[in-house]
């Protein structure tokens, strides 16, 4: 006699909070970043914009200037490409309007002011509060300015509008460090939450 077994029911695979295309370009966005910086220190270095600061030789990458423009511009390549990959996929996916907007300034005031008393929640990770919503867009636009100051800078003569836009040659150097230093900046309080909340790590290691 045929015995039958009542099929045992299959569990969903969880949702991932992090598709696959966003971490894989947000780690070689990171790391595209974190080479044009410390590469950048070296460069800056050999002309500084302002006299009286320089970067430790320790910190910076490529051991002389021409090997620092080596590696800056290989990732400068690596950063606009996979940049421009990671805004059309989270517009045409609709990531971008689901993940980081609406934001209201009285969102973001709320939520600072909740992060502050150490109140805020992160229970849900698929979720972006209203303070790293306008953290990430700033960081977004950040690089954008990055991107344009260096190559204003890079190629001053074949992109006269674009040289002209940030203020003439030298001041373009100067909003490229002021991005820099924005970049930086933004790169510690990111370490200092993952830390806060590892779980945030996992989610752009495997995805939830």
């Amino acid at each position: 006699m045929e015995t039958t077994h009542d099929a045992m029911p299959r569990r969903a695979a969880p949702r991932a909070i992090q598709p696959v295309w966003v971490r894989i370009s947000h780690w070689l966005n990171a790391l595209a970043a974190v080479v044009m910086m410390l590469s950048g220190w070296r460069i800056y270095n050999a002309s500084p914009v302002f006299a009286s600061f320089s970067f430790p030789a320790d910190i910076t990458l490529g051991g002389w200037l021409g090997g620092a423009l080596q590696w800056h511009f290989a990732a400068m390549w690596l950063l606009f490409f996979n940049g421009l990959f990671y805004l059309a996929m989270n517009v045409i996916t609709g990531r971008l309007a689901r993940k980081f907007f609406p934001l209201a300034p009285r969102a973001v005031l709320h939520d600072l002011a909740a992060a502050l008393r150490g109140h805020l929640s992160h229970a849900d990770l698929s979720h972006y509060n209203a303070v790293q919503k306008l953290a990430y867009l700033f960081v977004m636009a950040v690089l954008v300015v990055l991107v344009l100051s260096g190559i204003a800078i890079w190629k001053p003569v074949q992109f006269p509008l674009l040289r002209e836009l940030m203020g003439g040659y030298d001041f373009a150097r100067v909003v490229h460090f002021c991005a820099m230093a924005l970049l930086a900046a933004f790169i510690v309080v990111h370490l200092v939450m993952v830390a806060l909340v590892p779980r945030s790590l996992l989610t752009m290691i495997r995805g939830r």
